[in-house]
């Protein structure tokens, strides 16, 4: 049998700043005018996907452990989650939750009919997330990775954003 790999949760860098506004968190590539900075530099976003009857809890994948004994990480597990998983109901997903508690769930008990969870971290270690961002602001976005703006809404202007709410 093969040994069980490390964890390795899929993870997007985004260099820029953490903000506080209106008592919710965003994301924004530099600091903002009536935005409190909570915390800034080079942090990693990753994708909780939301617990099955419990939206408020999701779970980070670190490992998929399919039924006949594959083990799956990275981009590779995470593909398989997203796309082929409905195959394998039974496949346990081993992570981290949104609250950074250590779990183990079988595939049919995560909704992936429901959007994502972005959630910040310090950095590629960090099991527990800093912030779940509600909102992405950037004027430009050829920088920021495709999923970071698939999973999060994105406004050109902190005014465009607090017009939405």
């Amino acid at each position: 049998m093969p040994a069980i790999p490390e964890r390795n949760p899929i993870g997007d860098t985004f260099s820029g700043v953490v903000l506080e506004v209106e008592g919710k968190t965003i994301l924004a590539l530099e600091p903002l005018a009536g935005a409190t900075v909570l915390h800034s530099g080079s942090l990693v976003i990753r994708y909780g996907v939301r617990y099955l009857g419990k939206p408020h809890l999701s779970l980070v994948p670190g490992i998929l452990a399919l039924d006949y004994g594959e083990m799956l990480t990275g981009e590779e597990a995470w593909n398989f989650l997203l796309n082929k998983s409905n195959l394998y109901p039974r496949a346990d997903v081993v992570g981290y939750r949104n609250d950074g508690a250590d779990e183990m769930l079988a595939v049919k008990w995560l909704d992936l009919a429901l959007p994502l969870e972005t959630l910040v971290y310090a950095d590629a270690k960090a099991t527990k997330p800093l912030v779940q961002p509600v909102a992405l602001i950037a004027p430009e976005v050829t920088s920021i990775t495709p999923r970071i703006l698939d999973n999060l809404p994105h406004y050109a202007s902190l005014a465009d954003w607090l017009a939405d709410q």
